[in-house]
């Protein structure tokens, strides 16, 4: 997906809501035990909690990097295949004409053959998005989440899951061609096959020569490698072993984290107290306050241990969000807008008529 802007913090507070409050309980617990009930024993050393959450960064971090690593290179792949797409059809208006052909095609008939292949480079550019839109097992926690189904009903549509790909394909495809495609598995393979066998005749036909002929088939190529990159990326997930480990250990060191900082904060109470009554002085409602806040500094354990969680969490969360750029998050790769901006682009190139306008933006957010 695209952002006109950087989300606001109220944004990222609404979608973790859930969790803050799960934070606030988890670190009200202990105090409540430790302070209240005066269970005295129950706090951890703060060390080891340390040391385990210094360990747990180096993890979080670790799998963004990864996760951003897959972001990042799906969106070189599609720079590439908008980048190639231009080539294609700078081919497809120059090289296709009637220099070398048996007999001379009209005007029309030439414009008729470049738009064929043009429209069938956009109908393989909707058969690959809707491929790389379809759901996979470890992509659905995008849905399980109920934060995130809450903000993709509020704020944006993945036009995928709205419109069949029949629908979306039809137009670019002439019925035998549609019969085809859709009597086969991977749809958008085989239009790169259909392309590859059209270049046959019309080579044959005398439209393009040998070496047109093969710089266009290489074009095809750079298709199907750019496709083949970009099927590894949504096929092969983020290691699920290193994603489920990551989780625990985030939660280990969450359900711990009150437990270690509690005698952290009645030690730092119990100086204050000392500090305020180290001289004599008129006793007040002020003194009697920070007498107060003193004895019961413990408290401030709840706050700050939901402030530390859920920084660790919402890294882990965003990690978690980012390793599949195609699965149609907020934070995707925005192959619709992108597939649209090529339709576009290569459609004037050829002066054709009837091209569609740019998607429009839903919330600051455009697919």
């Amino acid at each position: 997906m695209y952002t006109k802007r950087i989300f606001p913090i109220s944004v990222v507070l609404k979608w973790t809501r859930r969790h803050i409050l799960l934070f606030l309980f988890l670190g009200a617990i202990p105090v409540i035990l430790y302070d209240v009930l005066q269970l005295k024993w129950l706090h951890a050393p703060w060390l080891p909690l340390g040391v385990l959450g210094t360990a747990v960064a180096f993890i979080i971090g670790f799998k963004n990097n990864a996760s951003y690593d897959r972001l990042w290179e799906a969106r070189k792949i599609w720079g590439g295949i908008v980048n190639a797409s231009r080539s294609w059809t700078i081919m497809v208006k120059d090289f296709i004409t009637n220099d070398h052909t048996f007999s001379n095609l009209s005007d029309e008939d030439l414009q008729s053959i470049k738009k064929e292949l043009v429209h069938r480079h956009v109908a393989w550019l909707t058969a690959l998005r809707y491929q790389l839109r379809a759901e996979r097992p470890w992509e659905m926690h995008i849905k399980q989440q109920r934060s995130n189904m809450e903000f993709r009903d509020s704020k944006y549509q993945v036009l995928e899951e709205s419109v069949p790909l029949e629908n979306a394909i039809k137009p670019y495809l002439d019925t035998s061609d549609f019969r085809e495609v859709f009597a086969k598995g991977n749809k958008a393979s085989q239009i790169l096959g259909i392309q590859s066998r059209r270049l046959k005749d019309l080579m044959e036909a005398g439209l393009i020569e040998d070496f047109r002929h093969m710089e266009m088939m290489n074009m095809l190529v750079e298709f199907y490698d750019l496709q083949g990159k970009s099927e590894r990326i949504k096929n092969f997930p983020y290691p699920r072993q290193f994603a489920t480990l990551n989780y625990i250990f985030v939660w280990v060191f969450i359900l711990f984290l009150p437990y270690g900082m509690m005698q952290e904060f009645d030690a730092f109470g119990t100086t204050i107290f000392e500090l305020l009554n180290q001289h004599e002085h008129q006793v007040s409602w002020i003194h009697r306050g920070q007498e107060f806040m003193a004895k019961h500094f413990v408290w401030f354990t709840v706050p700050f241990s939901a402030l530390i969680s859920w920084v660790f969490h919402t890294m882990e969360i965003i990690g978690e969000n980012t390793e599949n750029p195609f699965e149609g998050g907020p934070n995707d790769v925005p192959i619709t807008d992108l597939s649209r901006g090529i339709e576009i682009d290569i459609r004037q190139l050829i002066d054709d008529t009837n091209i569609p306008k740019p998607y429009t933006w839903q919330n600051d957010i455009i697919m």
